[in-house]
């Protein structure tokens, strides 16, 4: 399949390389920065352009993979074409798209990306939408050349898998870039908590969170957690998540059915 990249960052950075691995041919990369559409242009071996006028109508399908805020205007932008066009976008409906072509559809990698990792795209649950039966078909068959786990996914369940994702994701990162800043105003390394972390992410591989949740306000430890609001006495904001946190973790207990 002859393929056109709008966007260069992350997701199309993945993407792209994904599909032409698995034989598909990358006609052009574009983006507003020339200098970041040629670097992704060179390691697919496709044209660079900055300017969606330079768009080639010799492609099957257009991916847009950029700002959720910019893909309404991108998508305005390259409806003359009347090529098939999808977007990555978790958060973003498929009417987006909808509202300037029926040649439409979602082609979203539920997995995080950074540009200096590597990631074994055949891993990644890739989750399709299409304005159609056929183009849904299209769709499936092309994900199912770059991923094993493809599902067909529609717009409304796609907005709770982003939600989802936020705070299996972003809101854990965040938590432990909090433990990074205590760890460092104590002198103590990062590294201290690595295994922790990964035996964390191991245990949900396997069993759901709710049932290996440990710490003291699982068990209503409240000597310990006092003891921890204690240290934390001068930072009200982190008292608060503290706070936040281990009553939700409290209810989570009370609300477990017991086992008889």
């Amino acid at each position: 399949m002859k393929i056109t990249i709008i966007g260069s960052g992350n997701v199309a950075t993945h993407m792209a390389a994904a599909l032409k691995n698995a034989g598909h041919y990358i006609k052009q990369v574009y983006s507003p920065n020339y200098q970041n559409a040629s670097l992704l242009a060179y390691h697919v071996k496709a044209e660079a352009i900055d300017n969606l006028q330079q768009l080639s109508s010799d492609t099957d399908l257009f991916i847009i993979s950029i700002k959720d805020d910019a893909i309404e205007e991108v998508a305005g932008a390259i409806a003359g074409y009347q090529k098939l066009t999808v977007h990555t976008s978790g958060a973003t409906s498929m009417q987006t798209l909808l509202n300037h072509t029926h040649n439409a559809g979602v082609f979203y990698p539920l997995q995080t990306f950074s540009k200096i990792r590597e990631v074994n795209f055949r891993t990644v649950p890739l989750c399709i939408e299409g304005s159609d039966v056929s183009i849904t078909a299209q769709l499936k068959e092309l994900a199912q050349t770059i991923s094993n786990n493809v599902y067909e996914v529609n717009s409304e369940q796609r907005r709770i898998l982003h939600l989802s994702a936020v705070f299996a994701c972003n809101f854990p990162n965040y938590l432990y870039y909090t433990a990074q800043k205590l760890l460092a105003q104590h002198q103590l390394d990062f590294n201290l908590l690595r295994p922790l972390i990964l035996e964390t992410a191991e245990k949900v591989q396997q069993q759901f969170p709710a049932d290996v949740q440990t710490g003291p306000a699982i068990r209503n430890d409240v000597k310990t957690m006092d003891a921890h609001l204690a240290l934390l006495k001068d930072n009200a904001e982190l008292s608060r998540i503290y706070e936040m946190l281990s009553q939700a973790i409290i209810k989570m207990g009370t609300d477990k059915p017991s086992i008889a």
